[in-house]
């Protein structure tokens, strides 16, 4: 099925849900037709309540740019549930504009950032720019979730509905590489400080953990040309930059500023004007560049708590026939 086709159809989707944001696949239904449940998110030792977050580390953000590792992790959430999941982080030695498998990490402890692929999706096609990201100073951990990936085996649109507990999976299993002994990651990971972003269907991952399953560790969140599923944002105060092409013909512009319009906590959106579902993701794509270091500043100031990088984000959005910023509550 063409690519368009299957994201109309998730827009269709994000508009029949339920306020409570449940979706279920009936090739799934257990005996007697039950509707399956979204397995729960495992929470991280010591999570900070509904109410509060933890302080930030008051570590600066690094003043220049890192090597890029990557590593390829094979984490499963259960027996029907692999989720491949694609590290990118900052590692050592010089940067060199590409990527180091296996290499080491950098010395120092570094935010994490779930990314979430849309409808026949991979990580991959994230990577132009989960490695900036991670060039930034941020460890980019994306899975390849089971039944929405390309080559999906069984491809089941409905089965969005459970990206939110598999995505609060991984952001658990990275979190505990921290203290594993002899792990790659360990030591390395501030565990205070995560945000999730997401692409298309991926936004809507995203808008998910922030409402109806709500993971309390995020600190802020980015979502590119995606929507709300239905349901209230809620827990702790979150951050949340939006991304959206005023031309998207896949996930309506009107979709994102409604999703944008009901956010409670500080906001902001970044319009790619004239941009469609996401070409100004690619390399080389218009608009990529703005994107790039307005998503980079506002991570850089969300989860390091850099005010200069937050002084910055007006400039990076705002660029004439590109793309246009604006926010609420951010001052």
């Amino acid at each position: 099925m063409h690519r368009r086709v299957l994201l109309r159809a998730m827009t269709a989707l994000a508009l029949a849900v339920p306020v409570g944001g449940c979706v279920e696949s009936p090739s799934r239904r257990p005996p007697g037709g039950a509707p399956p449940t979204p397995q729960p998110a495992t929470g991280a030792p010591g999570a900070a309540p509904a109410s509060a977050l933890p302080p930030l580390r008051g570590r600066p953000a690094p003043a220049k740019p890192f090597a890029v590792g990557v590593r390829d992790l094979a984490l499963t959430r259960g027996a029907d549930r692999p989720l491949p999941t694609t590290v990118w982080y900052p590692a050592d030695g010089a940067p060199d504009g590409g990527t180091r498998p296996g290499a080491g990490v950098a010395p120092g402890r570094f935010p994490l950032v779930l990314l979430s692929h849309g409808l026949t999706g991979l990580p991959q096609a994230l990577a132009p720019v989960a490695i900036r990201w991670a060039a930034a100073g941020f460890v980019v951990a994306a899975p390849a979730y089971p039944h929405t990936k390309y080559g999906a085996p069984r491809f089941d649109i409905t089965d969005v509905a459970n990206q939110p507990a598999d995505a609060s999976y991984v952001i658990s299993e990275m979190l505990a590489r921290d203290g594993r002994e002899g792990d790659p990651f360990a030591g390395h990971l501030d565990t205070v400080a995560v945000a999730a972003a997401g692409h298309s269907a991926g936004a809507y991952t995203t808008t998910q953990m922030l409402s109806t399953q709500r993971d309390p560790r995020l600190r802020s969140a980015i979502v590119i040309a995606g929507g709300l599923l239905g349901g209230a944002y809620t827990g702790p105060v979150t951050p949340v930059l939006f991304v959206h092409g005023d031309a998207d013909p896949t996930v309506s512009y009107r979709g994102g500023r409604a999703a944008y319009g009901a956010v409670p906590w500080p906001k902001a959106f970044l319009t790619m004007l004239g941009g469609d579902h996401g070409r100004y993701m690619a390399r080389g794509g218009a608009g990529f560049q703005q994107m790039i270091e307005t998503t980079t500043d506002f991570l850089r100031w969300s989860l390091y708590g850099d005010s200069r990088a937050k002084a910055r984000l007006n400039g990076d959005g705002s660029s004439t026939g590109t793309s246009r910023w604006e926010s609420a509550g951010l001052s």
